[in-house]
């Protein structure tokens, strides 16, 4: 049985780690705030963006001379995981969250006989990876210096995404991260980046619409954009998404620790109680005896 100054020093360290956890919550909630509006407020350029991207592919994605990040290698035997993790634990299950959804794609692509290969954004999540697939970590994109990665970072990424990819390194690039929900909830999405996907609406009748320049021309330099946009948008979701994670994590460890001080300073208590009621007994023993 701990001695009491044991279980005085067990609370005492408890109560310590409390202030953090608590201090913790507090940072993660008023980053929160900033976080979420600013991924909600990159929601709308991106959707609007990709319904142009629909307009303009519906009309060149068949032809002869479309762009290379729009038609593809045709092939599709090399896939290329980018995946987007933070530099930062203390989050949950945030960055494992990401991490187990790569490494179900890389399983099922590897069943189906194709080549994995890895572009790991920021440092968490790398052993993991590394572990699984320790000769597939291609790339690494380090953000340790970066207070709060933005579209710097995303231009960067996209800048050596497509010089790989124009150097037939890869086929296919699917992007991973969280998409931020709710501070509950935050849920880990897959989304291919390379060759870009026409949405969905381009399938639907397309407006009667003369460009000039040419698609072609417009493609050209709108789809660098709009990946750099996806990938803008995948920081942002996950910045909202840590910060909510971390938040709810640290308030379920502050509720912990205070749960397990009530329970020591009870068992505290009861100790103590117990040594002054033991001493009690020796002193009238000891005065009976005289």
């Amino acid at each position: 049985m701990a001695s009491l100054k044991e279980l005085k020093g067990r609370i005492n360290s408890v109560k310590s780690t409390q202030k953090i956890t608590k201090a913790k919550q507090m940072v993660a909630a008023a980053k929160l705030r900033k976080a979420q509006a600013a991924a909600e407020a990159a929601r709308p350029y991106a959707e609007r963006l990709g319904q142009v991207m629909a307009s303009l592919a519906s009309a060149v994605a068949d032809r002869e001379g479309a762009p290379k990040l729009l038609a593809g290698t045709g092939r599709d035997q090399k896939h290329l995981l980018v995946v987007a993790n933070s530099d930062k634990g203390l989050a949950g299950a945030f960055n494992s969250n990401i991490v187990r959804a790569a490494l179900a794609k890389a399983n099922e692509l590897r069943a189906e006989g194709k080549d994995v290969m890895f572009y790991l954004v920021g440092r968490k999540g790398r052993a993991s990876i590394r572990r699984a697939y320790p000769d597939n970590v291609g790339h690494q994109f380090d953000t340790t210096d970066v207070r709060e990665p933005g579209f710097a970072e995303a231009t960067r990424i996209a800048d050596e995404l497509v010089t790989l990819y124009e150097a037939g390194k890869f086929d296919v690039a699917h992007l991973f991260f969280s998409k931020f929900k709710s501070a509950l909830t935050q849920e880990p999405t897959r989304v291919q980046i390379i060759p870009v996907p026409a949405p969905a609406s381009a399938a639907a009748s397309p407006a009667a619409v003369e460009y000039e320049p040419d698609e072609e021309e417009i493609l050209a330099a709108l789809l660098p954009r709009y990946l750099k946009t996806q990938l803008f948008r995948a920081l942002l979701e996950n910045q909202a998404s840590e910060q909510g994670a971390s938040m709810t994590a640290m308030d379920n460890a502050t509720r912990n620790a205070g749960e397990l001080i009530g329970k020591l300073t009870i068992q505290y208590n009861r100790s103590r109680q117990a040594a002054i009621t033991t001493e009690l007994i020796e002193i009238i023993a000891g005065a009976e005896a005289l």
